[in-house]
């Protein structure tokens, strides 16, 4: 007894002095200091862009013009108060006009994250860009400015209204109609106003005429029409037509549908016809990219558009007088991010052409031709935009051990917009590791891509502590690299730094997930109906188990949202193979997160469909459910109800199951506070050094 009793202690001592021993220098502090650039936009004239940076949850506006390129802090708000910053636009090369305060949920309500006494806003703002502070225009959403500058439209409380940019004057409403106005888009000759009245089950395209104040809409049907776009002459007006289908649910595969077209109207005598319609099979659901409009108007009378008919989203292009469009990215591969060059001869875009597990800049003729990489091959490259004056290039960057930043091309290399300030002077650039890409198969069978972080300096045959990452959504892809989503810019650093205290950490690109085609994002029995994914939660643990460099009694999992309901499947499911796990904002019964997303999903009416979702969730496992788990959750979450967690923890509690809870009062799903992130990676780090790292 005294020996085994010696032996334990010594096995005990090791552990925690190898706890101690693993890098103290590197810190959440540091890793997570490096500021967070969005909102990249041009102006219209000239060689200017700007861009929003979140540093460490302070959220400013930036700018920086050519030749030199000298970045710019123009506002200078310095309080972490999840005050969200977006939708810049240029009015000129002089001003500014931005959106202040996040998006407001069904009942109205701004996310308040610091639970301030005074009800948040969501605001228009005007800035100057002469060096004078920014002043209020209005409260309100969607601003889009006219064609000369002057004028500012916008929606607020189901109305749209207008407001001089230049004065004082107080806005005009424009008009108040059924449904929920969006979508606003200026006319080229500034005489009309074309904008979605989204009305449920179904949606019109309207025309503002602004002399004769009065409203066409563009053969009204049952479908959902969206999309709007202007020929350059404002004669013509192009937009989407999906057909309506009530039946379809989300987290289900869904490979086909009643198949949707691009319609072309005269904006003078409201005549439209069909340009063309999508055939049946792949394809016939229309897939979307990350752009300002799904409609691009080219030069040559020409529209762009996304398209996956060949089981891949790809661009294609056709010309407005008829005849079959023509792929502008043919290959196996998936375009993401998508814009329009000024002059309209080209659009630019990143895929992972190539390069599956990453991105890089594209531009193609818009009227079709060879496509260029304008980025290099090494490192990530996204939201690519082109100047007016010059055509820089310019985009958003990262790499394994660069965090994301602003980037100008230029030749076959990029050079930075970003200084040390921004990047965060902590941060531990030269400590990080380069991920490796790694295949592994799923249990039944199909080969899974994921991302292998390993400790640095690590002995041979050494066994350490693992954690499996997954990612929320299920539409993302995680890359080798910083990633181009907040979200998960925060979540690569987070693996990073288990990596540094000695985790073998594997980030799991699962089943439904975006990078590898259609029928890998549509997989078959995936989510709600059938959980498939599960095969490749099983296999990414039996992957880790089976390496030398791992202890199987010590593997861990985490994730939010999505990979939360992952993580969660998997302790319910195989808490033999899981020894804890991490649950943030986590899904554990799909008949209510579809209701939060489908109001009227009713189960009672859909049985069979309910039926298969609850058996899909981990509520139905919990008799199996015995590893300790951590659950986080903020209880503003408008993607996932915070009842999930109220529920999962009753039950848990009825199970005798280990469990610790972090909630944030008034906090989203996306957390807006960096204090938050924060807090919820140290809490995650020290739950996996308590129940891993210093398991016995």
């Amino acid at each position: 007894m005294k020996k085994l009793l010696l032996i334990c202690c010594l096995l005990l001592a090791a552990t925690v002095s190898q706890a101690q021993s693993e890098n103290p220098s590197f810190s959440l502090e540091a890793i997570l200091s490096s500021a967070f650039p969005t909102d990249l936009v041009a102006a219209p004239t000239g060689e200017q862009v700007a861009w929003v940076l979140n540093k460490e949850g302070i959220r400013n506006i930036w700018m920086a013009k050519g030749p030199l390129w000298e970045p710019k802090q123009l506002t200078t708000y310095d309080k972490d108060d999840g005050q969200a910053i977006s939708q810049l636009l240029f009015s000129g090369a002089e001003t500014l006009v931005y959106i202040r305060g996040s998006a407001p949920n069904r009942q109205g309500e701004i996310p308040n994250p610091t639970s301030n006494v005074n009800k948040a806003k969501r605001q228009i703002w005007k800035l100057k860009l002469d060096g004078s502070d920014p002043s209020l225009l209005t409260t309100g959403s969607s601003p889009v400015l006219s064609p000369d500058g002057k004028s500012l439209t916008y929606v607020q409380s189901g109305r749209v209204w207008i407001k001089p940019l230049a004065d004082s004057s107080a806005a005009k409403s424009l008009f108040a109609i059924r449904g929920r106005p969006g979508s606003l888009r200026w006319s080229p000759t500034g005489k009309h106003l074309a904008f979605v009245s989204n009305r449920g089950d179904h949606s019109f395209i309207g025309i503002y005429d602004f002399e004769a104040n009065s409203i066409q809409y563009l053969q009204p049907s049952v479908d959902q029409d969206q999309s709007p776009v202007w020929s350059p002459d404002g004669q013509q007006l192009a937009f989407i037509r999906v057909p309506n289908e009530k039946q379809i649910l989300p987290f289900s595969p869904r490979r086909t549908a009643l198949p949707w077209s691009i319609q072309l109207a005269n904006a003078v005598t409201g005549e439209v016809q069909e340009l063309w319609k999508a055939p049946e099979g792949p394809g016939s659901a229309l897939r979307f990219v990350s752009a300002n409009n799904q409609l691009l108007w080219g030069a040559g009378n020409h529209l762009i558009f996304p398209w996956e008919g060949d089981g891949w989203t790809h661009l294609y292009t056709i010309s407005t007088d008829g005849g079959e469009p023509e792929c502008l990215t043919p290959g196996d591969f998936e375009v993401q991010f998508v814009s329009q060059s000024p002059n309209r001869e080209y659009i630019l875009y990143s895929s992972n052409q190539g390069d599956i597990d990453r991105q890089h800049i594209w531009r193609v003729p818009a009227q079709g031709g060879e496509a260029q990489q304008l980025s290099p091959k090494r490192g990530i490259q996204w939201s690519p935009v082109m100047t007016a004056g010059r055509g820089t290039v310019l985009c958003l960057a990262s790499s394994g051990k660069e965090a994301a930043h602003v980037a100008r091309v230029q030749g076959a290399g990029l050079v930075s917009l970003m200084d040390d300030s921004a990047r965060g002077v902590a941060f531990p650039a030269d400590q990080l590791v380069e991920p490796v890409a790694v295949e592994f198969p799923a249990a039944d069978g199909m080969m899974i891509h994921g991302q292998l972080f390993l400790p640095p300096n690590q002995q041979a045959e050494e066994k350490r502590p693992a954690v499996l990452f997954f990612h929320g959504g299920s539409r993302r892809q995680m890359l080798l690299g910083f990633h181009h989503r907040g979200y998960y810019h925060n979540a690569y650093a987070m693996n990073q730094y288990l990596a540094s205290q000695g985790y073998v950490v594997l980030s799991v690109n699962y089943r439904s997930g975006i990078g590898y085609g259609m029928e890998f994002r549509e997989a078959l029995n995936y989510g709600a109906q059938g959980a498939s994914e599960y095969n490749d939660v099983i296999g990414a643990g039996l992957y880790l188990s089976g390496r030398a460099d791992v202890d199987p009694d010590r593997i861990g999992l985490w994730g939010g949202s999505y990979g939360g309901y992952l993580t969660a499947l998997g302790l319910a499911k195989a808490s033999d193979l899981f020894a804890a796990g991490v649950d943030i904002h986590g899904v554990h019964d799909w008949n209510v997160v579809i209701r939060n997303f489908v109001p009227s999903y009713n189960p009672e009416r859909a049985a069979a469909f309910a039926k298969l979702a609850y058996e899909s969730s981990p509520m139905a496992f919990i008799d199996g459910w015995r590893s300790p788990v951590l659950v986080i959750h903020g209880d503003d979450d408008r993607n996932v109800p915070f009842s999930e967690t109220v529920d999962l923890v009753e039950a848990l509690r009825h199970k005798e199951v280990h469990l610790e809870q972090l909630i944030f009062p008034d906090e989203v799903h996306g957390f807006l506070l960096h204090k938050n992130w924060l807090a919820a990676y140290r809490a995650t780090a020290d739950f996996f050094d308590r129940m891993l790292k210093n398991k016995p």
